[in-house]
């Protein structure tokens, strides 16, 4: 199996091995086990229940509607964007959808109508510009496989126009101390106060775009970007929105906000050396493993889903092989 294996206390392939989630077999078998038979295209998920539930709901224009009717009738935010952000994360990193689906299809159809010209895509904030917002989904959509996409290219141009001075991104509007009232995401949108420091939460974001694209990884804005990251791991972020150290070591599945682990994914698909910085990331992963080979992590989101343990242990053995192979 590689010496991966060799840095955890306990086996999480053991624990892993126990579960009854096809999903998360199917990707144990190929992405830890090294599997390339037809039995492990993720293709043969597609008719899973959930898959087909959760595809029955999508709108006719490609989107998914938000739960809650009132905060979609009622703000200037577009929660349907975020919605479909949120379904498209389930859909692409849980069962393998991909653009030859018609759900993912009618999804990026959608997602790709809320770019702006300028190249952001934007409605979450209202009317301004949300760098994390536009690289996660970036991210979802090169995995879906629309990285050769144009839209896609405008993508990564934007954000590349939008980095701070130093190297990293922030959101614009709170660069300019602006507060998230109904007036300022009605405005036009706020450029940033480049001058400012990055935010460690929101580079995290922008940087799994880079990653995900075997072009981007690799270019020197994303390996600085990805520098600055690794060394705010355990420290405070420069904006209050979730600033709070604790906040490292609190989890989502399907990824959303950085954390250590998107942080570490990000840079083990970029093929980072392992420094100090990476070395203490992967070391809090091995010192709280529990003796059951699983992790009992802080859960921010994705708490519903009963398997939540093992997407976990997979994505975490993911980096680890990564790094080690």
């Amino acid at each position: 199996m590689g010496q991966w294996l060799s840095f955890f206390h306990y086996d999480p392939l053991r624990f892993l091995e126990r579960t009854d989630n096809r999903a998360v077999a199917l990707f144990c078998r190929r992405d830890l086990y090294g599997d390339t038979g037809a039995e492990v295209r993720p293709e043969v998920l597609w008719d899973m229940p959930a898959v087909l539930q959760l595809v029955r709901k999508q709108q006719m224009d490609g989107s998914w509607k938000y739960p809650n009717p009132n905060a979609s009738r009622s703000s200037v935010q577009n929660y349907s964007l975020l919605e479909t952000f949120r379904n498209l994360g389930i859909l692409v990193e849980k069962y393998g959808l991909n653009k030859d689906h018609p759900s993912i299809q009618s999804a990026a159809k959608y997602l790709f109508s809320c770019q702006t010209d300028e190249g952001d895509f934007r409605g979450i904030l209202g009317n301004q510009y949300m760098p994390y917002y536009s690289g996660a989904i970036m991210e979802l959509l090169i995995k879906a496989g629309y990285g050769d996409h144009p839209s896609i290219e405008r993508g990564f141009k934007w954000l590349l126009s939008v980095r701070q001075n130093d190297g990293g991104w922030n959101i614009p509007m709170r660069t300019a101390d602006l507060t998230y009232s109904v007036q300022v995401l009605e405005s036009p949108p706020v450029p940033t106060d480049a001058t400012k420091p990055f935010s460690h939460l929101i580079t995290g974001m922008v940087l799994r775009a880079f990653a995900a694209h075997p072009r981007y990884r690799r270019t020197e804005e994303a390996l600085h970007a990805a520098r600055l990251l690794k060394g705010r791991f355990f420290k405070k972020d420069s904006i209050r929105d979730r600033g709070d150290p604790s906040y490292w070591t609190k989890f989502s599945y399907p990824f959303w906000f950085t954390d250590l682990l998107t942080s570490l994914d990000s840079l083990s698909l970029m093929r980072f050396p392992l420094d100090d910085d990476v070395r203490a990331g992967l070391g809090w992963f091995t010192k709280n493993q529990k003796d059951d080979g699983s992790w009992g992590l802080t859960v921010l989101r994705g708490g519903g889903d009963k398997d939540l343990k093992y997407w976990f242990a997979l994505a975490i053995c993911r980096v680890f092989k990564r790094f080690f192979q």
